[in-house]
């Protein structure tokens, strides 16, 4: 019965498999460093297996024979065996190094680029520690299978049969007897690699939780210290660590078994080789030059041996964060252009049309049920309705972030789904009051919306999005690096810069996802502005969770439970009475007991 820490996490497959998958995406490109580094690595086993044929003429010439001569000619070929030796190991380093290198670099933009093209749901399910962890951890580990894995085999198993052919060359009947622990050995080694993918697996999944759990705490950090949760998030981390500190120990008890089964055997090999072989060179039916020569062949064969026993441990440890690479590249997106789809013309009218929509985040649970709306071309809509009611749901799938389950989304007549991704995003802008900005200067976060723009054209933006002020007053002005998600400025500050990188998109479609209800009055007389500037001649769908905001849309929609129950202008909405009237009733009566706390006070 397997322990629960060996579990298999996804789907296993064989060696064989995995190691073809590694050669063909990644070693297939590199093959003239690879077949030099081969050409080096026989250099090694030729030199080590010279290294052992000399100690035949050491012994019988020089120091039985006492030739003098052939003293000299023997160091010379030790010194000469030895630097093409020294040369060869330098070259087959080397360049297993720059391929081993070279397939963390190109399997991390591969992966990277693989998953920028996923969809929404995919990043929603995935916390984006156990992604960071894919690139710092599994693909480190698959390198370790690639490159570590094929220069041992390479350069140990060539020096093994080297120095195998110099010891059947010296006596067949003593190396047959060495190489009884062969057989022996193939089994426990075999099964103590396959222990050793699977805690490795383990171990990279937990490591992955690691990383998404610091990630949260630390981008948490306000909420835990103001709740006081320091010891619960240290005690959550601790009984993580201690998870992967049990099975990193695991892991170093398995990779340490080879060792002693390889020593038992190994000892065993040499104990019979010396008796046997002693007996033989006592009764002089073998000369000391070679038996020496032959204990020196085994004895160096001896390592490359324990690390080839060793080199399906490291393998199949490789090979789990390999299998978790794949698994990943793998995994297709959800959202996919149709193979036949057309681009939007660019840029497009704009007119939006929702058609008996419907729409489940979780099967079985409908987010939207048959709504239907017209949005025209140029025009300012407002959706308005409790929180959850299902507003934000349908500005996600407008851009197709997600798709529907039924109906229809059109744009100027054609079905989003018809649409290249690169046209219906060149097509719309979003704000939304979770800005988004990159730990960069202000300058590029505004040039995000349109990647190559000028001086001029940015600061433009900065302008209309009443944000220039501000930022001629930071330290650096345009320069200034805004921190981690923007952690330097204000909530104001970073809106004004997420509406100045929509201007300059100047797409002719504007989501806006309550950009202002975070906002104190001040900084949302000035975002308010700016969107004003934004909004001026553009289909506009808005979200607004102070109603004050949309009062000059030209068409409300009220949602409830994913459904339209009231359409009408502000004025048509409060005459009607419904539900409308009676949130904006309450809202007024709210700020204008604001207001006057305000002023008293």
């Amino acid at each position: 019965m397997e322990n629960k820490d060996e579990k298999n996490t996804g789907q296993h497959q064989s060696t064989r498999v995995l190691v073809g998958r590694l050669i063909r995406d990644n070693l297939r490109h590199y093959w003239p460093q690879l077949a030099i580094a081969l050409l080096c690595m026989g250099v090694v086993s030729a030199t080590t297996a010279l290294s052992a044929y000399l100690m035949e003429p050491v012994v019988n010439d020089v120091f039985i024979g006492e030739n003098e001569d052939m003293l000299w000619w023997v160091s010379g070929a030790v010194l000469v065996t030895f630097l093409a030796k020294g040369f060869a190991s330098y070259g087959q380093s080397l360049l297993m190094a720059f391929v081993g290198l070279r397939i963390i670099a190109d399997n991390q933009i591969r992966l990277y680029r693989h998953l920028i093209g996923m969809d929404l749901g995919f990043f929603n399910s995935m916390p984006s520690g156990r992604l960071v962890s894919r690139f710092l951890v599994d693909i480190n580990h698959m390198r370790v299978a690639v490159s570590n894995a094929l220069t041992g085999f390479g350069k140990d198993l060539l020096s093994l049969i080297g120095l195998v052919g110099v010891m059947f060359f010296q006596d067949w009947e003593l190396a047959l007897i060495a190489f009884f622990v062969f057989p022996a050995a193939v089994y426990p080694i075999v099964r103590l690699g396959k222990r050793m993918r699977k805690v490795t697996a383990n171990t990279q999944e937990e490591t992955g939780l690691f990383s998404a759990i610091l990630d949260q705490s630390f981008q948490g950090i306000r909420v835990v210290k103001a709740y006081g949760m320091e010891n619960y998030e240290t005690s959550r981390v601790s009984t993580l660590v201690e998870r992967i500190f049990k099975l990193t120990i695991k892991s170093a008890r398995i990779r340490a078994l080879s060792s002693p089964i390889m020593e038992t055997l190994g000892g065993c090999a040499v104990a019979i080789v010396i008796v046997y072989g002693g007996y033989r060179v006592i009764h002089q039916n073998l000369d000391p030059g070679s038996f020496f020569s032959f204990i020196t062949a085994l004895l160096l064969a001896y390592e490359p041996m324990k690390r080839l026993a060793n080199l399906n441990a490291s393998l199949q440890e490789g090979l789990a964060g390999a299998q978790r690479l794949f698994d990943l590249l793998d995994t297709e997106p959800g959202i996919k252009e149709s193979p036949d789809a057309k681009p939007l013309k660019t840029p497009a009218d704009g007119a939006i049309d929702l058609d008996d929509v419907k729409f489940s985040y979780v099967e079985g649970q409908p987010a939207l049920a048959d709504v239907s709306m017209s949005i025209p071309a140029g025009k300012t809509v407002a959706l308005v309705g409790p929180s959850g009611a299902g507003k934000s749901t349908i500005l996600n799938l407008i851009p197709r972030f997600y798709d529907i389950d039924e109906g229809k989304i059109s744009i100027d007549g054609t079905d989003v789904r018809d649409a290249t991704l690169e046209s219906l995003y060149a097509n719309i802008s979003l704000v939304s009051q979770e800005v988004t900005l990159f730990d960069d200067s202000v300058r590029a976060n505004i040039a995000y919306g349109k990647p190559g723009a000028s001086d001029s054209e940015i600061e433009d933006a900065a302008r209309h999005a009443a944000a220039l002020d501000f930022i001629n007053e930071l330290p650096e002005g345009f320069e200034t690096q805004v921190g981690e998600r923007g952690i330097k400025l204000s909530g104001g500050q970073r809106q004004r810069l997420a509406i100045a990188r929509a201007i300059l998109k100047n797409a002719p479609i504007l989501l806006l996802d309550e950009a202002t209800s975070s906002l104190d009055t001040e900084s949302e007389r000035h975002v308010q502005k700016a969107l004003d500037h934004l909004m001026k001649d553009r289909t506009t769908l808005v979200i607004a969770h102070r109603l004050s905001t949309i009062v000059g849309a030209d068409l409300i929609y009220v949602i409830q439970n994913g459904t339209i129950t009231e359409t009408g202008s502000h004025k048509e909405l409060v005459e009607k009475g419904g539900a409308y009237e009676k949130l904006y009733a309450l809202q007024f009566a709210a700020e204008a007991e604001t207001q006057a706390r305000a002023g008293t006070g």
